[in-house]
């Protein structure tokens, strides 16, 4: 392996997975809001931040969340809210290509995703994809706190200065640069994998 870096750390919605915003938006248009009424929520709410956080961290249930978050929304049923939230995210099937790719080429791979609730996640290729995961609601901390991504590296058995740190949100990436992680800012499969191939010094496509 030439690249320097040789521990990989990605985030799951919207890395792993299609944007999961483009799926907030799609769930928004179906319950008959603005396109962007969940973003903006997340965005200018610090009531629904805090609802999210707690959620995240594992300190409150889907139950206690969705009607909660389904209020201040104004949307009417509560039930499944999650599910209608994250009901248009698909499988990213290139991204977890590269990602089994940088494994089998002797890259240490990891899981750092902030987590919605319980048993989301399909844990059934997580041993061909990774040798760490660490999922917010089952360490009770979530990004951007810096002591989760200290927590990754440590799983991973690799120092920051030798990881590289893939995320969909720009604020998720400024706690791993501080650290000594190399980061990149995932926008589509193809200049991501392009990046890491850079970085990592090994083919993923």
């Amino acid at each position: 392996m030439s690249g320097f870096f040789d521990g990989l750390l990605v985030d799951f919605g919207g890395v792993l997975t299609s944007d999961i915003f483009a799926s907030f938006a799609d769930f928004c248009r179906n319950e008959g809001l603005e396109a962007d009424a969940v973003r903006k929520r997340f965005s200018n709410d610090a009531d629904a931040r805090d609802l999210l956080a707690e959620l995240e961290c594992g300190r409150i249930s889907e139950a206690q969340f969705e009607p909660r978050f389904g209020e201040l929304l104004g949307v009417g049923r509560h039930e499944g809210l999650i599910d209608r939230l994250f009901g248009g995210m698909r499988p990213e099937e290139d991204m977890l290509a590269g990602v089994t790719a940088a494994k089998r080429a002797g890259v240490r791979t990891g899981l750092l995703s902030n987590s919605w609730g319980q048993g989301r996640y399909d844990r059934s290729r997580f041993g061909e994809l990774f040798d760490a995961v660490v999922i917010s609601g089952e360490v009770g901390m979530r990004k951007p706190d810096p002591a989760i991504y200290a927590l990754a590296c440590k799983r991973l058995d690799r120092a920051p200065e030798r990881c590289v740190f893939v995320d969909d949100l720009p604020g998720n990436l400024k706690p791993a640069r501080e650290i000594g992680m190399a980061t990149v800012l995932h926008r589509d499969a193809a200049s991501t994998l392009a990046e890491l191939e850079g970085l990592l010094g090994v083919s993923l496509r």
